[in-house]
Parts: structure tokens; sequence; C-alpha cells
């Protein structure tokens, strides 16, 4: 295994981290040594979560509002000290078919799971790249290498993350700042509440994906992709002509999984949250 007395010490951000896969890589981390600070728009999850953990800083942050945005990294700086790695994990991801989806969830969508990681990269760099080191770290999912019926928008969001992130690994080669993407399959969080993997694939355990987080900075790799069987299958259908992949996945649940065999009295808690319609 990889050695990584390394994280001991580093300043870590996380959006989106009261919560799955954000609070398990701050958990992973913190136990390696490294100094956390978690935001999230959920302001009474975010105490909770960062009182419990004895984070170095927790509070609310809407990373699609850049005010907001800046001030919280402002903070962390002037509380914790220069940050070392920014990890954009904050995402949501409704389900449902695309002619269903109202407009303002389209933008929502595409707000927080896209212009929030822009932005919280170009918050990022802007510290990092005068210092010659740090390591950015975006969270998108293996939805951003294929299409899943159901998902028609956070596919489009993942898809662009993923350019996004591959773009920038380029544009700032040599800069001293790492820049990396994250490709978790459908995980067990509140996210994935209610779905079922389809056949041939089991869902990632949030701690899976930290532990990948904790490797990728250790070694400043570019991309993981979880669960590696996961990864393998999609880059394989990647490889495939498109109506043979297309109908490799059918017999696998894959036009289903997120339609119509969601379990949607299981997945309404997670739909209104993120869909605004909590009451």
């Amino acid at each position: 295994m990889t050695k990584v007395s390394n994280i001991s010490g580093k300043v870590v951000v996380i959006t989106g981290g009261a919560r799955g896969i954000g609070l398990s890589t701050a958990k992973a981390l913190q136990r390696l040594g490294a100094k956390i600070a978690i935001g999230d728009i959920d302001e009474t999850a975010v105490k909770e979560s960062g009182t419990a953990a004895d984070f170095e800083h927790y509070g609310p942050l809407d990373v699609t509002d850049q005010r907001s945005f800046d001030a919280f990294l402002d903070e962390v700086e002037r509380q914790v000290g220069p940050i070392d790695v920014l990890i954009n994990n904050a995402g949501i991801m409704p389900t449902g078919r695309v002619i269903d989806e109202p407009d303002a969830l389209t933008r929502r969508i595409l707000d927080i799971n896209l212009y929030g990681v822009i932005l919280g990269s170009k918050l990022a760099l802007a510290r990092m790249l005068p210092r010659h080191r740090g390591h950015l770290i975006n969270i998108a999912s293996l939805a951003g290498e294929t299409h899943v019926p159901g998902l028609a928008t956070y596919n489009a969001s993942k898809h662009a993350v993923l350019g996004f992130t591959d773009t920038l690994r380029e544009e700032y080669r040599g800069s001293g700042v790492a820049i990396s993407s994250v490709l978790p399959t459908l995980t067990n969080t509140d996210l994935g509440s209610g779905v079922h993997a389809p056949k041939m694939l089991r869902a990632a355990e949030p701690e899976e994906v930290a532990a990948a987080i904790v490797q990728m900075i250790a070694t400043r790799r570019s991309k993981v992709r979880v669960t590696k069987v996961a990864g393998v299958i999609s880059q394989i259908v990647g490889l495939l002509p498109q109506a043979l992949g297309d109908a490799i996945g059918r017999p696998l649940g894959s036009q289903r999984a997120f339609l119509g065999d969601v379990d949607a009295a299981a997945r309404k808690k997670y739909e209104d949250r993120v869909r605004g319609t909590e009451e």
C-alpha cells in the first residue's frame, strides 16, 4: 500500500462535507493527521457533523455563490492555514425522465454539479498557483463516461466535470498543482437511496471512495475509478460500438435502474431535499 505519511498536516477543504462521500473522506483524512474544513449548504447537518468529528473548521457553503465560496475559503485560510487540497464534492442526483424534469431543477443540477465545480476550481487555483503547490480534486462519476436513462442532466453534468478537469490538468501541467478526478459508481449514500445497482455490479461504500481519495492525495494520481470492476466495465463498454455497448447494458438492467426499478418510497426523502420540496 502507498505510504500516506505526507497527508499529515495538510489543510483539506471538502464541499458537500456534511454527509456521504464528503464526510467519509473527511474522517479518513483526519485519522491520518490532516486538518479538515467541511462546507455544506445544509447548515444544521454541517454543524452536527463538524462538531461530532471535531474538525478544524465547518460551516455553511453555497457552492453556486461566488461570495459564499470565496468567503468560506478565506475563513479557512485565516483559521487553519493555506489550503493544500480542495475536494469539489458537492452534488445532487435527482432521478426521472428528462421530459418530467422542471426547468428549475435542471438549472439546479447544473449549478451545483458543474458551475460549483468550475467556481471552486478557479478559487482554489487562484490560491494554489502562486504557491506552486496544491491539489485540486473534482468528484465526477462513472456516469460521466457513459449514459444512464433516468439521469440525463446528471450525466451531462458529470461528462462536463470530466472534460473540464482533464483540460485543467493539461492547462496547468508543470505548475506544481495536481488536478485530479474521482469517478465513483453508484454509492451507498443518501444520493443512492432507493436505487439498486445493475446486475453483476455492486454499489460502492462511501469508505471505499474515501480510501481511493486518500491514495490519490498521497500519490497525486490524476484519475481513479471506484469500484475497480465497475471502472473496468465502463472503460471496456466505452471502446465498443455504441449499439453493442447499449445492447450489453440492457440485460443488466441499466435501462431501468434509475427509472422503473427505483424504490420511490425509499428515495422520497432524498428527492424532496435536493429538489427543495421538503415539508
